[in-house]
């Protein structure tokens, strides 16, 4: 049999094929690699601000409690303020009416002064019908004045009851920002370094993980986005993960979710590596 002669353009062409399949190996683990850090720095920004959630737990209903009296007390303000105005503006209609009476008393002594230069009983009842009309004008303004001036006591009351009941919700705002603040104190320097940890994270992830990630956690009742398998089921929502889902999740090729609740899933493995970055 006939020995096979290898060219050199052969054995250039054999060398450039295993160069060529040697880089696509390297790219894939460069892949692979990124992968994992992906998901190592996805699954340490969810403990991070897992930690952080339970730092606002403590916290409780507080900073809502404190928002709800600020937004009372700005009622409160703004209803003693259309108070003022009320009273401001029946203190005008008082002084508008009172002019009136001093305007028709006045009229009414003119008549009185024409009537005693009237030259027959007719121009004196015509002049003593303007009499009785402004007479009745003038009760009819005095009426008016003993309407406002009650109307002025009523709103003067609930001037009262709303600065009392200020002055009671300023205390409770005080007492409220108390606590907060004796809270906050105790916990500020985890918060800090914590929220320093988690920035520190976000960088390592690309932007559009990173929206991803904080889309899920908003719409997360438990604010969580990335989580473990926990007994064959996704951590979130516990639905059942099929094995070979199960095995592509290990392989960390891709970031891969939850086709139940959308939630990014992790293995021990990774989580072990988070928990050593955070160690």
């Amino acid at each position: 049999m006939a020995k096979k002669v290898t060219t050199k353009k052969e054995t250039s062409q054999e060398s450039a094929a295993i160069n060529q399949q040697n880089e696509n190996i390297a790219r894939q683990l460069d892949v692979d690699i990124a992968v994992e850090k992906r998901l190592v720095a996805l699954y340490t920004l969810q403990t991070v601000d897992s930690e952080i959630d339970k730092i606002k737990i403590i916290r409780g209903e507080l900073p809502q409690a404190i928002q709800d009296l600020e937004d009372e007390i700005a009622g409160l303000e703004t209803r003693i303020q259309n108070f003022n105005n009320d009273i401001a503006e029946t203190n005008q209609r008082i002084a508008n009416e009172k002019n009136e009476i001093a305007e028709h008393g006045e009229m009414i002594k003119k008549y009185q002064k024409q009537q005693d230069n009237v030259r027959n009983n007719r121009e004196f009842e015509a002049i003593n019908k303007e009499i009785e009309y402004k007479d009745l004008q003038i009760q009819l303004c005095e009426r008016h004045l003993k309407e406002a001036n009650a109307h002025i006591k009523e709103v003067q009351q609930h001037i009262s009851a709303a600065e009392l009941l200020l002055e009671n919700r300023h205390k409770d705002l005080q007492i409220k920002k108390d606590e907060l603040e004796d809270i906050t104190k105790e916990t500020e320097k985890d918060e800090q370094r914590l929220r320093a940890k988690s920035e520190e994270q976000e960088q390592f992830i690309e932007p559009r993980y990173l929206t991803a990630y904080k889309r899920i956690r908003k719409a997360a009742r438990n604010g969580l986005a990335v989580v473990t398998i926990d007994r064959d089921a996704c951590g979130g929502c516990f639905s059942k993960i099929p094995p070979q889902r199960q095995t592509e999740i290990k392989m960390h090729k891709k970031v891969i979710v939850c086709e139940h609740c959308g939630r990014i899933l992790v293995d021990d493995d990774i989580a072990e590596r988070a928990k050593a970055t955070l160690a």
